[in-house]
């Protein structure tokens, strides 16, 4: 594939993303009684990609949307029940499509990845043990700091209820594709990128590597898994790229995530203004006397 029309595939996915996961949590918000506008459910979602990935263990994200949503007029106790049910609808898919990956190319993919991951992390240990010590006290202070931020947010057990009768089987079927076509999104723009270069890795290798540095993200703590997601790539973790491996890596970060926090920066000044967001960044100083 030519470099064009592999920026240009790359940005169908990236689009195809948002919009799926826009009509994703529209039809789920519809499903506890609310209406929530295409162009809302948009903005929702970019701008908790935005907090989620600039945030460590992505715990911004959720009170981003949430806050988004409050915005759009939706009740914070629907919300969060129309995020959960979104997480719900998610997690089998991912679930499922890790043990597809797994069974289908697993094998082959450690056999021809081992040798150049062992090689590298050889090489690169003193950069592991740092890696390994930053997550290790990043998941100690998160473990601290997340029951007291998931206090504040606690919503009344009684009314969380009442949504959750009320939401319809329909919703919740219909977001099951959604959710795969929002991981196949995600997961194919490694390949595609890798598809210019002149020996790209084998395609089952490139599936299995993107998929695990995508959604171990999820469970590491640093912001959007940095240092050790750029760690496992650069070790081979989605094939050996060759000379242009640090190119493909800038792409693909610029693909999966780069593009989120822009356009979610962008739609969170507009919904919350630059001071807000500002704030959000870098707190007010206190006034002195």
């Amino acid at each position: 594939m030519t470099p064009l029309a592999a920026h240009a595939t790359c940005t169908l996915l990236v689009i195809t993303d948002f919009v799926v996961r826009a009509l994703r949590i529209k039809w789920l918000t519809k499903g506890v009684g609310y209406r929530l506008s295409f162009r809302d459910a948009f903005s929702v979602n970019a701008l908790g990609d935005a907090a989620s990935a600039v945030s460590p263990l992505r715990i911004a994200g959720e009170p981003a949307r949430l806050g988004a949503m409050l915005r759009a007029g939706v009740p914070a106790t629907a919300a969060f029940v129309t995020i959960t049910y979104e997480v719900l609808a998610a997690w089998p898919v991912i679930l499922l499509s890790a043990g597809i990956l797994a069974w289908r190319y697993a094998p082959a993919w450690w056999s021809s990845v081992a040798p150049e991951m062992s090689k590298a992390a050889r090489e690169a240990w003193p950069w592991i043990v740092f890696v390994a010590v930053v997550t290790v006290g990043l998941w100690v202070w998160l473990r601290r700091a997340v029951p007291s931020v998931a206090h504040h947010v606690r919503r009344p057990l009684r009314r969380m209820l009442v949504h959750w009768r009320r939401m319809p089987w329909g919703p919740l079927l219909a977001s099951t594709p959604l959710s795969f076509v929002n991981l196949a999104t995600r997961v194919a723009i490694l390949p595609v990128l890798a598809s210019t270069l002149p020996s790209p890795p084998p395609l089952g290798s490139m599936l299995i590597g993107s998929f695990a540095l995508l959604y171990s993200q999820l469970i590491l703590p640093t912001p959007s898994g940095i240092g050790a997601v750029e760690l496992g790539f650069m070790g081979g973790a989605a094939g050996n790229m060759g000379d242009q491996q640090g190119g493909i890596l800038l792409l693909w970060r610029l693909y999966t995530t780069g593009i989120g926090v822009v356009v979610g920066l962008i739609l969170g000044v507009r919904i919350f203004g630059w001071q807000a967001i500002r704030n959000l960044i870098r707190p007010p100083r206190p006034e002195s006397n």
